[in-house]
Order: structure tokens, then C-alpha cells, then sequence
């Protein structure tokens, strides 16, 4: 009996151990998490703010874009199968600008993010690729950071064109007789972007009341009601 009693108060005095252990190291995770949190944030926000100035001209807003942004419910046409965000630019309260997130699946090796900058006039102002995992040295100039030709890069050739002059049949790559270029060898890439790039102007377009109406931070099911 007394061999047992001490093996079980052994088993009893190493499992508070561990269990002081587990409460002690849960617990200084939680404040250093507290503590960096602020920085986290604020160096998330940063980046936020850093790719949306690439895709909205200086000047075009000045309200605090950050915060005047609605999130989408799972939005199929902007191949957001657990959607994503949308934020709002006015300029003196009025409507400038959405900058929409967007995906497209049918890239080279997968899916292609972006953010797409439209108008409220329905001119793209800039787009932008946040994530892809195309061919190093082949299709990756769809990311202007990646792009050899600096003075014009690919991505460039969005701004400045508006909804109401490109048919919705022509945003596509030249090959398959729409109206951007490409990159011999690296067809698959251009025309994914090409073809998201016009799905998120559309949307923006179709349903610009109602995303520009909608209250900040809210949730919009099923994208934007129809």
C-alpha cells in the first residue's frame, strides 16, 4: 500500500507541476501577446496603408480609409470564397473610390490575389497582386516589384482605363482578343489577372451605391446585395 501511495503521490505531484508550468507559460504568452499587440496592429495598418497609396492617386481622398471599410460575405465573382474587404475613398464626402480585394483561381500555380482601385467614375486608378505563387522569372511580372522592366511595368497598364470604354468581353489578353498585353510564354498568368481585374470593375460598378452606402465595418452577405 505505501509503495502505491507513493507512486500516486508522485503522479499527482508531477502532473501540478506541469499543469504550473502550462498555467505560468499560457499566462506570459498572453501578456507578451498584449504587450505587442498595439505593434502588430499598427505595423499591419502600415502595410494596409503602403498598398493602398501604390493603387490610389495622392489627393483623390481624405478621410480615414482604414476605418471606412466594409467587409463582403463570400463573393464567388471576385473569387472570395470567404470574402474579404472592400474600403471606401471620398474626397469632402463624397464618393471617390473603392479599393477592392479580389482572387483568381486559374493562375499558372493557383490562385492570384489582388487589390483593384476603381473609380467612382468607373476609371481604374491602380491594381496591385498581394499574393501568387506563379513561375519565378516567368509569369511573376504580374508583381511590379518582380517585373524587369521598371519604367513600365506590367501591372501598369490598368490605370487609366475605364469601365465604360473596354467592353466586359475584352478584359482579357490580347491573344484571346481582348484588350491588355502579355508576356510571350506567361499567357496563363496575364490573362487570370486580365480577367479578375474586369470581374472586380464590374462589381464595383454594379454595386457602387450600395457599397459606398453601406456603415463602416459592416458585413455585406453574398458580396453586395443584388
Amino acid at each position: 500500500m505505501s509503495a502505491r501511495y507513493s507512486a500516486a503521490r508522485t503522479s499527482l505531484r508531477t502532473a501540478a507541476i506541469m499543469l504550473g508550468f502550462t498555467v505560468a507559460f499560457t499566462a506570459m504568452m498572453a501578456s507578451s501577446y498584449e504587450a505587442t499587440r498595439p505593434a502588430i496592429e499598427a505595423s499591419l495598418q502600415e502595410a494596409q496603408m503602403r498598398l493602398i497609396d501604390e493603387v490610389l492617386p495622392p489627393g483623390s481622398y481624405d478621410n480615414a480609409l482604414l476605418e471606412d471599410v466594409i467587409h463582403l460575405g463570400p463573393t464567388p465573382e471576385l473569387g472570395l470564397d470567404e470574402g474579404g474587404r472592400v474600403w471606401r475613398a471620398r474626397k469632402a464626402g463624397a464618393p471617390s473610390a473603392l479599393v477592392v480585394e479580389a482572387a483568381a483561381g486559374d493562375g499558372y500555380a493557383g490562385r492570384i490575389a489582388v487589390v483593384v482601385a476603381v473609380g467612382a467614375d468607373g476609371v481604374v486608378s491602380g491594381v496591385r497582386v498581394t499574393s501568387h505563387r506563379e513561375t519565378p522569372g516567368l509569369g511573376d511580372y504580374i508583381d511590379p516589384k518582380k517585373d524587369r522592366n521598371k519604367t513600365a511595368p506590367w501591372i501598369a497598364q490598368f490605370s487609366g482605363v475605364s469601365w465604360d470604354k473596354v467592353e466586359a468581353a475584352r478584359w482579357t489578353v490580347k491573344k484571346d482578343g481582348g484588350a491588355f498585353d502579355y508576356r510571350t510564354g506567361a499567357t496563363i498568368s496575364a490573362r487570370a489577372v486580365s480577367r479578375v481585374v474586369g470581374r472586380s470593375v464590374a462589381f464595383a460598378m454594379q454595386h457602387r451605391d450600395t457599397l459606398f452606402s453601406a456603415s463602416a465595418g459592416s458585413t455585406l452577405a453574398q458580396g453586395a446585395s443584388r
